[in-house]
């Protein structure tokens, strides 16, 4: 099916605002006012809107069964030309909901003029990009699920394995790799949980708000909202076609995420660095160097962290559009899709890629072992022990430790390897026992607290997990 192409240039006397105006609009004005370039994604829930429309106007009595009938009819035969990539869009037609009445029109005649019955473009593209952020919710959520799993499989691989915890990037306390896998499984519960709720929200139904004061007809709103699989129908129409609280949201939650995986994005970048080598990814995440053949360079952490700016910025942007509106509608609005399609894009990409390396990295216990040994990351174990057996207040723990540390930096020693007489000489309190705890292994095998970094606590976090999110 093809929709007759006009002109994009040429002005022509404009059928969308009957006689009004005597003439079309310039070629600058019909560039800046036409959306079909990018509101074309929203064409299968416009197409679902416009059915459910038209179904209950037939319902209500508004319009006769058989134009309604004809009027499905073609709008499935419509549908069914965009997904095949069938039809020719028009921007002089400005819209996806114009290009369809018009195809609608071309294919069944007058009876498609009834469609428009008591709705306006302000309460149908309302309805469209509800639905469409809808089905990017969904999307979204079933990338993360498969991301958490990625880390879960990485989680349960290593519960065991040994690495340094850090703070300020400077070594802390010993964890395990599979706890830090977890504490992203985490991060991405909360986003999930976020989009979950973003979609509760919006999922009201604007449809029969019309331009902005509802409509003189007998429309049915509760079933348009049943058939589009809506909670129900929005409840003030000024508010129906002027809202867009959920786009925002929804780049808010989008927002949120994508800074999750961009800090993931940093870690894998800063560990499969030479300096580091905790992790090796794969040729498939990979690239090299035009002119240094030794490289690996991390180019998908790399741009999956560069498109979380890109991600705020839309956030940033539809927040400033919409800041300074009267009720109801204004063409400011149509800046609505474009950083929501754009962050949809590159958050999907995001997703996949981290999903990706997650599932392909291969990590280097070897490594990672080697880089715990350094910074003395056993001294709150040590600390602790001295609270613990020795029956000292915490803060003079912490000068006592402080004491052992010096010395063993200064004679280049682990804090395991400090004698127990020098120890001594700094507290006579501690003994032989002091050095069951001063192990990286033992120090990890302690930390048996609720969302520890013990590994018995790593495996039970893993099952809690599966259950929780898979």
């Amino acid at each position: 099916m093809t929709n007759e192409t006009v002109s994009d240039t040429a002005p022509t006397v404009n059928s969308l605002w009957g006689g009004r105006f005597a003439s079309g609009p310039d070629a600058v004005m019909e560039r800046i006012n036409a959306s079909i370039d990018f509101d074309k994604r929203l064409a299968a829930q416009d197409i679902a809107g416009s059915m459910a429309h038209a179904r209950m106007l037939s319902a209500q009595g508004i319009i006769e069964q058989a134009d309604a009938d004809a009027i499905v009819d073609g709008l499935e035969r419509i549908g069914l030309a965009i997904a095949e990539g069938r039809f020719d869009f028009s921007r002089s037609l400005e819209d996806i909901h114009m290009n369809v009445e018009s195809a609608l029109a071309a294919d069944i005649g007058a009876a498609a003029g009834r469609l428009h019955t008591a709705r306006s473009r302000n309460d149908q593209v309302a309805t469209d990009f509800r639905l469409w952020v809808r089905d990017a919710i969904d999307r979204l959520d079933h990338g993360l699920k498969e991301l958490q799993a990625a880390l879960i499989g990485q989680a349960e691989r290593h519960a065991d394995t040994i690495m340094p915890g850090f703070t300020h990037l400077q070594s802390a306390q010993p964890v395990t790799f599979g706890h830090h896998m977890m504490a992203y499984v985490e991060m991405i519960g909360r986003d999930r949980s976020r989009a979950v709720d973003c979609r509760k929200r919006l999922n009201e139904c604007p449809l029969g708000a019309a331009a902005l004061a509802g409509t003189p007809f007998p429309i049915d709103r509760g079933m348009t909202a049943a058939a589009l699989g809506f909670d129900g129908p929005t409840r003030n129409s000024l508010d129906s076609v002027s809202d867009r609280d959920f786009a925002i949201e929804y780049l808010n939650t989008v927002s949120i995420t994508a800074m999750h995986l961009s800090r993931l994005a940093e870690e894998l970048v800063i560990w499969t660095s030479d300096a580091f080598r905790f992790v090796r990814l794969s040729d498939g995440y990979t690239t090299g160097s035009s002119i240094m053949p030794q490289k690996r360079n991390p180019d998908a952490a790399e741009l999956s962290r560069a498109k979380a700016g890109r991600i705020f910025g839309h956030l940033i942007g539809l927040l400033t559009v919409m800041k300074g509106l009267p009720l109801a509608y204004q063409k400011d609005m149509q800046e609505d899709k474009e950083p929501v399609f754009d962050a949809d894009d590159s958050i999907g990409l995001m997703v996949a890629a981290m999903t990706g390396m997650i599932g392909d990295l291969t990590a280097n216990p070897e490594a990672m072992r080697q880089a715990v040994s350094a910074g003395f990351p056993t001294a709150t174990d040590l600390a602790d022990w001295l609270v613990r057996v020795a029956g000292l207040p915490f803060r003079e723990a912490h000068h006592v430790t402080g004491r052992v540390v010096r010395l063993a930096e200064e004679t280049g020693a682990k804090l395991e390897d400090v004698p127990l007489a020098a120890m001594r000489d700094i507290d006579d309190r501690i003994t032989e026992d002091v050095y069951a705890v001063l192990t990286v292994d033992a120090s990890v095998a302690s930390r048996t607290s609720l969302g520890g970094t013990a590994p018995v606590r790593v495996r039970e976090a893993v099952a809690d997990a599966r259950e929780r999110y898979l």
